[in-house]
């Protein structure tokens, strides 16, 4: 079977890739290893994502607006601390811009599962995309002309371009040869949602430790009408395992006496999950009729959650260069072509890499000295108008040049 690319992998952004290219009649065959059915149960992943507002766009224009409208909270503003110190900083949406319309939100929370339930129904639905999961790959041949991919059942499938959208542990680019840059952060991410008395108006807020930040992030109501907020706190690494097993009590009562009242009264909803963290950066991008998206070319520290935001942007871009090369007849397999991909999301992603890496080192220097030279960068920063837009900017993920579908318009 013949299509223009192949995707492996059909997560989060690999599923987004393959809609994004059907909006434009680009066909593909997407292959992932899981039952993608069962990545939609509240057991697999309970995790939730800050979908920036460029890539809200983005969602909209490719028909998964009622996803976010209806299961998403919109974040109207972000608030930054050195602990509960008083000194902050502040990032305000705006209730209108000068014109007098109401402003994007800077992002929106929604939770994993429901955003992976309406790409998938989306990619099914799309006769531009043939879904093969669960498969396992036995071999993917580059060549001169053709990326061959068979399966270990026989099937063999052939395009002028393979597409590894397979993750931070991919073994698409493993195979390839291409070398990464990567540490282990001394730290784990402990990720659950609670229930709260207090509400949340919608403002995210970042409080930093020194043994990592602890995020409270705005969801839509609980069932029962409470406040929602998805929890992702940094732990030590030597204490992820008692994390892990903490009851809801025990876990409420912690969460409680590190974000000083700011929720109220705290009930634990959700199984806690905990993810080790890391960094890595991808040597290159392409090799021969390959390509690199999402995490299977970068992963970043979760500090200003720009993670799925960043492999966002990698189908922006990678769909906009893939649909111009088709319109004009190239081969989207060609080095020519897939250099312009690197080219344009290669210095963002190694920025956003950098800033995260280093505010994570900033903030986990212990001492009075560092904690107040940090309570007063954030204080000085609130007061500089210009320097917070260029971060609101950052946050949104509007810098750059932007592809046309982080604009809200198709290709």
């Amino acid at each position: 079977m013949n299509a223009d690319v192949i995707i492996i992998g059909g997560g989060l952004i690999g599923s987004t890739l393959a809609l994004a290219l059907a909006r434009h009649e680009v066909t593909s065959i997407v292959v992932d290893t899981q039952d993608l059915d069962a990545t939609t149960l509240p057991a697999f992943d309970g995790r939730a994502s800050a979908v920036a507002s460029a890539s809200a766009r983005m969602l909209r224009a490719l028909g998964l607006g009622t996803v976010l409208d209806t299961d998403g909270c919109a974040i109207r503003a972000i608030r930054v601390t050195d602990g509960t110190a008083p000194q902050f900083l502040h990032f305000d949406a705006g209730a209108a811009d000068a014109s007098g319309q109401a402003t994007d939100p800077l992002g929106i929370m929604l939770e994993n599962r429901l955003l992976r339930i309406a790409l998938l129904d989306a990619v099914r639905a799309a006769p531009e995309v043939t879904l093969v999961a669960p498969a396992t790959v036995a071999s993917l041949v580059r060549d001169d002309h053709a990326a061959t991919l068979t399966l270990d059942d026989g099937r063999v499938f052939t395009a002028p371009l393979a597409i590894a959208a397979d993750g931070r542990k991919s073994k698409t680019r493993d195979a390839a040869g291409i070398r990464l840059a990567a540490w282990h952060y001394p730290n784990a991410a402990l990720v659950s949602m609670v229930a709260h008395s207090q509400p949340h108006g919608e403002v995210a807020c970042e409080l930093f430790y020194p043994s990592g930040p602890m995020a409270l992030l705005p969801m839509t109501d609980h069932s029962d009408g409470r406040p929602r907020s998805a929890i992702v706190w940094t732990v030590d690494a030597a204490n992820a395992a008692g994390a892990r097993k903490l009851g809801p009590r025990a876990l409420a009562a912690e969460i409680a006496a590190r974000v000083d009242g700011t929720l109220g009264d705290i009930d634990v909803i959700a199984p806690q999950a905990v993810w080790p963290l890391g960094y890595h950066h991808a040597a290159s991008y392409t090799a021969q009729r390959l390509v690199l998206v999402g995490d299977a070319a970068h992963g970043i520290h979760p500090i200003a959650g720009q993670g799925l935001n960043m492999g966002f942007r990698d189908v922006a871009a990678l769909a906009q260069v893939l649909v111009e090369a088709a319109r004009t007849g190239q081969d989207l397999g060609a080095p020519g072509v897939l250099s312009r991909y690197t080219a344009w999301r290669r210095l963002d992603n190694m920025m956003v890499g950098a800033v995260t890496d280093g505010l994570n080192r900033l903030f986990a220097v212990p001492g009075r000295l560092p904690a107040a030279v940090r309570r007063l960068g954030l204080a000085g920063v609130e007061r500089v108008p210009a320097l917070k837009a260029r971060f609101m900017a950052e946050a949104r993920g509007e810098t750059g040049t932007l592809p046309a579908l982080l604009t809200g318009e198709l290709i």
